[in-house]
């Protein structure tokens, strides 16, 4: 028996907004749209829900199909509907941010699907909200990058505490001192520095340090 048939039917979509880092920026991952209405234009990748899977699932596979990778960091943003957001069809798309290292990602997966690593503050008009979409997604993580270790979801599993610094201050879009945020960061005894030196950055050397989750987990009494 059919149910709600004096209802509308609403079609629902997913839309993944990835942010890397790379040269000392933030990025995010858009390209060109494939489809009508709005081909040719800028846009994040998304997908509808099929009526076998559940939102979270579609992002899932949405992410899994765009970028080789799975086990990402990925929160969901918020729902967007405003009545005439997509020309096409009355939509509601839910959004989703995912967190990657730059350098995991498939370059053979970028060029198949045309997507491009775009600085965070030169991203052009978008598709429909998806420009509202990303401002969003930004204010959940500088919430997020405070109090939770997210940013060790960008970075390589060895960085520099410079690379962390900058990372840092891409994200909440201003510089913070040097000296007061070195103090805070080798408080946390989950931030281990190694015996390993990155002479790539400077003559010098800068020390490696890595994230121990298992001693964050012992004590996750993290701000930064």
């Amino acid at each position: 028996m059919a149910y709600y048939k004096e209802h509308s039917q609403i079609l629902v979509s997913v839309d993944v907004i990835i942010f890397g880092f790379d040269e000392q920026k933030l990025k995010v991952l858009i390209g060109r749209r494939q489809m009508d209405p709005g081909r040719g234009e800028w846009s994040l990748y998304g997908g509808f829900v099929a009526n076998d899977e559940s939102i979270d699932h579609a992002a899932e596979h949405t992410l899994k199909k765009l970028t080789g990778l799975s086990n990402l960091y990925m929160r969901q943003v918020g729902a967007f509907g405003a009545v005439d957001r997509d020309p096409g069809e009355r939509v509601i798309s839910i959004a989703y941010y995912a967190l990657i290292n730059v350098k995991d990602y498939d370059e053979k997966l970028r060029k198949e699907y045309g997507l491009e690593w775009m600085d965070i503050n030169k991203v052009p008009t978008l598709y429909s909200d998806h420009n509202l979409m990303i401002e969003q997604a930004l204010k959940k993580m500088r919430q997020k990058i405070k109090t939770e270790p997210i940013s060790f979801r960008l970075l390589p599993q060895l960085f520099t505490l410079t690379q962390l610094q900058r990372l840092y201050e891409a994200v909440i879009g201003e510089e913070v001192d040097k000296r007061n945020f070195r103090k805070r960061v080798k408080d946390m005894d989950f931030i281990e520095k190694t015996n390993l030196i990155d002479k790539k950055s400077s003559k010098r050397g800068a020390s490696l340090y890595r994230f121990n989750n298992k001693m964050y987990k012992e004590d996750p009494n993290f701000k930064l």
